[in-house]
């Protein structure tokens, strides 16, 4: 992907008065058009929160092929956002004394992780492990096959486990989802109770998230109000509102709205989820070169604006919808959600570009 710009289009000189005429940019709501109506998104939903006011914004429709109402601030699958809220629990251990960060992850999961004497829990959840991605063998290009089927998380540890390290523990950054199902465990083997569990009453319930919820296991359907989402398999399109999302387990397994991600993104900021001793652990970064000036600190990414400062969040991919957002430190929030993976329909990099100078826009504006 390329970095997204806002771009202003400058009409000329006017007669001898040499005056720049500057056309507006666009509206957030006219950029969610344009994910629809140029990009091909079925529908974009997005929650916008300034100076204490929220709107929440619709395009396109719930169903491909026909015009189906879009719910404001429905339902999608959150994927990787997850990632943040199982960062978030970890800390709160940290906090508590239970965990340590630059222990290594052998000390609460004796043998399962090779070379895991020398893999810290910082360095899972910085992705600076050197840990194989395990999405990255699962077959998960024809998601017709796998869309039904479910996964334990010691079978996806088996599938990463199977190929070597990319790289020696701390030496560089590198997104693997496997080191969230191995944070997923680390919760799971210290508060003895299972992470959808600690999920919930430690990070959802305590934001005050209505819209947000952990999948049981076999619930394959979105609950509430929700557009459908799609996804490329091979040569077709196909419908994958109704999935088995245990692959992302505490990687990407949390169902949310946008209106949620951004107040999710904004009590973290505000210090109701974490201590500041925490939180500052959590926006220590190291550069995460998916695009120029991206950092990532541990369950974040801290992404520039093009109108100057930075907000802390994250992003979701997972077959149907993806999702960007979260939150700066003067209290601006955002969450944006389309119902298709870049490329399903257009161009991926000048679709995943679009999103993100959206979400940009709605920063800025």
């Amino acid at each position: 992907m390329r970095k997204a710009v806002v771009v202003l289009t400058v009409a000329g000189l006017l007669g001898t008065t040499a005056t720049a005429a500057v056309a507006a940019p666009p509206t957030v709501r006219q950029q969610l058009d344009a994910l629809v109506t140029q990009e091909g998104f079925p529908a974009a939903l997005a929650s916008v929160t300034r100076g204490g006011r929220t709107e929440s914004l619709v395009a396109g429709s719930s169903r491909l092929g026909s015009r189906v109402p879009v719910p404001a601030d429905g339902r999608v699958r959150a994927g990787s956002n997850t990632k943040t809220f199982t960062a978030v629990v970890v800390l709160q251990l940290v906090a508590e004394g239970k965990v340590a960060l630059d222990a290594p992850i052998e000390r609460y999961l004796p043998g399962l992780v090779p070379g895991g004497s020398a893999i810290t829990v910082r360095q899972l959840l910085q992705h600076t492990s050197g840990l194989p991605n395990y999405t990255e063998y699962l077959g998960l290009e024809d998601i017709a096959k796998l869309q039904h089927r479910y996964f334990p998380p010691h079978e996806l540890l088996a599938v990463a486990f199977a190929h070597p390290a990319r790289f020696a523990p701390g030496t560089k950054w590198e997104y693997s989802n496997t080191n969230y199902v191995l944070a997923g465990l680390l919760i799971e083997r210290v508060t003895g109770r299972p992470v959808a569990e600690q999920i919930t009453e430690r990070v959802i319930r305590k934001a005050g998230l209505r819209n947000t919820y952990w999948p049981q296991v076999g619930d394959q359907r979105i609950q509430g109000p929700h557009p459908h989402g799609y996804a490329r398999s091979g040569t077709a399109v196909v419908d994958v509102t109704e999935l088995d999302p245990s692959w992302g387990w505490a990687a990407g397994q949390l169902i949310s709205t946008p209106g949620d991600l951004a107040q999710f993104s904004r009590a973290l900021l505000d210090g109701r989820l974490l201590p500041a001793r925490q939180r500052a652990e959590m926006r220590k970064t190291v550069p995460a070169p998916l695009l120029p000036g991206w950092q990532y600190g541990l369950g974040v990414f801290r992404v520039p604006l093009t109108c100057g400062g930075e907000y802390w969040g994250h992003g979701g991919d997972i077959h149907g919808f993806e999702t960007r957002g979260g939150a700066t430190d003067d209290g601006r929030a955002v969450g944006l959600a389309v119902t298709a993976l870049p490329g399903t329909f257009g161009d991926a990099d000048r679709g995943a570009q679009a999103v993100l100078s959206t979400v940009d826009a709605a920063f800025c504006r």
